[in-house]
């Protein structure tokens, strides 16, 4: 008779832990102090690390990513970004806009691309065959390489590459109707051809990153490996809700991976979950400190299950319809307990936080000290006031 394995056993404790740890968010890893374990470090090792920083907000993106790099501020994000070129401005999960580390684009243009079609279609008047999405992407990669294009530009070079039809004015916008290529925009980006480049003035432009995408079946797989190394123990249903994927396609993948060996099966708040194969060790201390994480926050959209990291009260306040991100919120010993918003004028920064419970002495040293940085990563001098968020979502 054989015997099965006994199955490790993780606790939301150790794993939220872990998770902070990992995405430099602890406080050994954001301290001063650390400088010396993070030299080297830089704002494309934290992308990674994160699996992609948000940027529909470019300003939380910045933020997210210098706050876990000591001494770092929004100006070394902008050079990563635009100067050296180390991190790229593109479509990433959920078909969002994301920084993705420069060396890691074949990755995730693999692994993006090589997922299903979502069931949702255009209108019928709206929808272009299969042979027309590719002769669009294929203008698309072509009007792009080695130029900077705004989405006029980009626009006009695709229908003459292609026809009139790409131009039918069909896909609802927002002050108007978009023209009928541009619904696979996202779809250029997970192919490789297009990201962002440096804004014209006030306008974005769009440039050929040249990223050659890995086979799909190898660049899953080690999506797989990545996300559970950030964000394990996991189970299918919530790889599938990071990437707004079909959950039957996350279930048949990690069925896959188990059975080759590259994720196991660990026990995890009392139910079955993964990690990659090996990555079984956990802190037996669990997080501590205050932090500050701002919209779209890759560790408070990504963290499972959701209703531990937004405990009670959290998921009242921090989340709109169940939705992440929607609020910048306040960490304390690892979990949502506040809400948070900054208002600019010049250099001075006005802080709002909000807690959802009194906090200690203790608490309120490092809230400021948080605060601090958070002026520091945006080159300003910040003002707390610790009262109410007046302002709603997206603010």
């Amino acid at each position: 008779m054989t015997t099965r394995a006994r199955t490790v056993t993780v606790t939301w404790p150790e794993a939220n832990a872990r998770r902070i740890d990992r995405q430099g968010l602890s406080v050994a890893a954001s301290s001063a102090a650390s400088s010396s374990a993070s030299e080297g470090r830089t704002p494309a090792d934290v992308v990674g690390a994160m699996l992609g920083a948000h940027a529909q907000v470019l300003s939380a993106a910045e933020l997210s990513v210098a706050l876990r790099l000591p001494g770092a501020t929004r100006t070394a994000v902008r050079e990563a970004l635009w100067t050296d070129r180390t991190l790229v401005k593109t479509f990433g999960p959920r078909g969002t806009v994301h920084l993705l580390p420069a060396t890691e684009l074949p990755l995730w243009t693999g692994a993006l691309s090589a997922l299903p079609t979502g069931s949702s279609q255009p209108a019928t008047d709206a929808r272009m065959t299969p042979g027309q999405t590719e002769e669009v992407l294929a203008a698309v990669a072509d009007a792009l390489t080695g130029a900077e294009l705004t989405i006029d530009e980009l626009s006009d070079a695709v229908i003459a590459r292609t026809g009139p039809w790409a131009g039918d004015p069909v896909m609802p916008a927002f002050q108007g109707m978009w023209p009928r290529w541009r619904q696979v925009m996202h779809l250029a980006g997970h192919r490789g051809v297009l990201c962002y480049g440096p804004n014209r003035g006030r306008k974005a432009t769009y440039t050929n990153p040249g990223a050659t995408p890995l086979p799909g079946p190898e660049a899953v797989a080690a999506l797989v490996g990545r996300y559970l190394r950030a964000y394990g123990p996991a189970t299918p249903a919530h790889f599938a809700r990071w990437l707004a994927t079909a959950g039957g396609w996350a279930n048949r993948l990690f069925a896959d991976l188990a059975a080759t060996g590259t994720i196991e099966e660990v026990t995890y708040e009392g139910a079955p979950a993964w990690v990659a194969a090996g990555d079984t060790g956990f802190p037996a201390a669990p997080a501590r400190g205050v932090r500050l994480l701002p919209y779209f926050d890759a560790f408070a959209i990504a963290s499972q299950p959701r209703e531990r990291l937004y405990p009670g009260l959290a998921s009242e306040r921090a989340l709109a319809g169940g939705q992440a991100g929607n609020y910048p919120v306040l960490l304390v010993d690892g979990t949502v307990a506040g809400v948070w918003h900054q208002r600019r004028s010049g250099r001075r920064i006005a802080v709002t936080v909000e807690p959802l419970a009194p906090l200690t002495a203790v608490q309120l040293r490092e809230l400021e000290d948080q605060v601090e940085r958070v002026a520091e990563v945006l080159e300003g001098t910040a003002e707390l006031t610790v009262g109410t968020v007046t302002v709603g979502p997206h603010a």
